[in-house]
């Protein structure tokens, strides 16, 4: 059973990862393109809400670390 915190914080890094595939496929960025879909379907996984905003915000941050 989802609760709502969990489905706010999936629309959110679902949107964010949106951005982030959009981003890199104009770009043709390998990074933010698999950020992008990370974000998108991992929070159908995880239901745990504080490991849900630990690993959004991971995923969030990793194009700004990694740039290849």
């Amino acid at each position: 059973m989802m609760s709502t915190a969990t489905l706010i914080w999936g629309l959110i890094f679902g949107s964010i990862g949106l951005g982030f595939f959009v981003y890199g496929k104009k770009q043709k960025l390998i990074i933010p393109l698999v950020c992008g879909i990370l974000l998108i379907l991992f929070p159908y996984f995880i239901s745990n809400i504080y490991i849900l905003v630990f690993s959004g915000i991971v995923l969030v941050a990793l194009p700004y670390f990694i740039r290849i």
